[in-house]
Parts: C-alpha cells; structure tokens; sequence
C-alpha cells in the first residue's frame, strides 16, 4: 500500500487563520497529504500601521522542532515566514541536510516590518537558499528586493526571473497580483528555458492567505509526483477557486473541494 505524502510547513502562525501554517495544512488536506509543522513565529493583530505584530518563536525551541524532524522522510518542504536571521540560518542548516527532498520557498520579505538594514539582510540570506531551492514563490516586491529591479511590465518581470536563475533559482514563479493590471492577476513561471505567463481574473473578495495557499498548493502537487510547471498551472486553479469562496477571514476558510 502507497504510503500518505509529508509535508513540512516550515511557517508562522496566522491568528485569522488565513494565511501561515494553518493555510498550508488546509491545503494540504485537500490533496490528501499529511502535513507536518515548524512554528517559526506567532503573528497577532495590532492597532498600529502594518495591522499585525510578529513575535519570533525562541530559537531554542525553534532548533529544538527541526531536530524532532530529522528522521521524518519528507515529500516536500515548504518554506513561509522566516522573522529573523536566526531562524533563517537553522532553516537553511536544516534544508542543507535533506537536498534529496524538494523545497519550496515562499520569500516573505515585505509582511515583515523590518529596518532597511535588516531588510538588505533577510533578503540577502533569502539569495543563500537558492542552489538547495527547487522553487521560489516570491510576489513582485520581493521579486524586485531579490534581483534588484524595478517591476512596472511584465518584461521587467521576465527580467527579474533571468537574473534570479542567474543567481541560482530553478524554478522561479513571480506572484503579480494586481500590481500590473487591476483586471487579472498575472504570474509568471521561469525556470530558464521556459517562461510561462498565468493570468486569472481579479476577484473582489478576501484574497488573505493566497501567496500562502499558492506556495503549499505547489509544494501539495510536487509532492505527489508532478511536474513543477504543471503544479505551478494546477495551483493557480486552485487558488482562484480558493478566493471565490474565500469569507471575511481569508482563502482557508472554505476551500474548494477537490
């Protein structure tokens, strides 16, 4: 009898349950696969400005989660909120030993309300994991902090792509949202021989928790045997359908059947 997939959800926690670790388990129960988890930080709603506050968990017992999964055989890894250098490095550490399983990293650069300084840091660590990444997710600004390009076209985002499979990314997938256009939300799929725009309409309803949804959605596809860039298109699906039936919380709440 075939074994259940794993997962490691290597993510923080969203209080609304719209995005972080409840979104990936969410999602990857709709595929069947059995989801594991390395809390990296707890994320609260706040009154001021950004509308959250981010408490890293202790890094002790962040190493502590990780050494509890050494000897678990992963079907993929999925990488989401890294709030600190810190953690960033033991998640790195930990990647570094487990090469033969693929990683999907989901760069969450600009949720962070961090100083320049330790923006310039986290993105830089972000480039470290690229030779032992098999895909990375990032949205347009990450995608700008990480090549170090402005994106206003969707020739600026095939550029941006060119220059991160320069540095090391495999398979390199830019989350436009509506950046670029108010009417559809287009992504783009590079892996440096082939570019592959998805575009889907806007949907004017809660989209909290989609990067989230779409990083765990391709890991889910991955992890079952198929193809990145047919997960990449699968999960773009996904998503879309996961928004339509989003609520007032986020994508999670009522995910489409599958």
């Amino acid at each position: 009898m075939k074994s259940t997939p794993k997962i490691l959800a290597i993510s923080g926690s969203d209080v609304l349950s719209g995005g972080g670790f409840q979104a990936d388990l969410a999602t990857y129960s709709q595929y069947g696969i059995y989801g594991f988890v390395a809390v990296t930080s707890i994320v609260t709603v706040a009154e001021h400005a950004s509308g959250f506050d981010i408490f890293p968990t202790d890094l002790d017992i962040f190493k502590r989660q990780l050494d509890s999964l050494n000897d678990v055989t992963f079907d993929a890894i999925k990488i989401g909120l890294l709030p600190s250098i810190e953690i960033a490095d033991l998640t790195l550490r930990f990647i570094q030993q487990h090469q033969d399983v693929s990683v999907i990293l989901d760069p969450v650069l600009v949720f962070k309300e961090n100083k320049d300084e330790e923006m310039s840091l986290m993105t830089a660590k972000m480039l470290e994991f690229l030779p032992y990444v098999t895909v990375m997710t990032p949205n347009l600004r990450e995608a700008e902090m990480l090549a170090g390009l402005t994106i206003t076209t969707v020739s600026d985002m095939k550029a941006a792509a060119t220059v991160l499979s320069g540095l090391g990314s495999r398979h390199t997938v830019i989350k436009g949202g509506s950046r670029l256009d108010k009417h559809f939300a287009r992504d783009l799929y590079d892996d440096g021989v082939i570019s592959r725009e998805f575009v889907k309409p806007i949907v004017a309803r809660n989209n909290n928790g989609a990067g989230c949804t779409f990083a765990s959605a391709i890991a889910s596809h991955v992890a079952l045997g198929v193809s990145v860039l047919a997960a990449v298109e699968q999960s773009k699906e996904f998503v879309y359908q996961a928004i339509l039936n989003s609520n007032e919380y986020g994508v999670l709440q009522r995910l489409p059947h599958r």
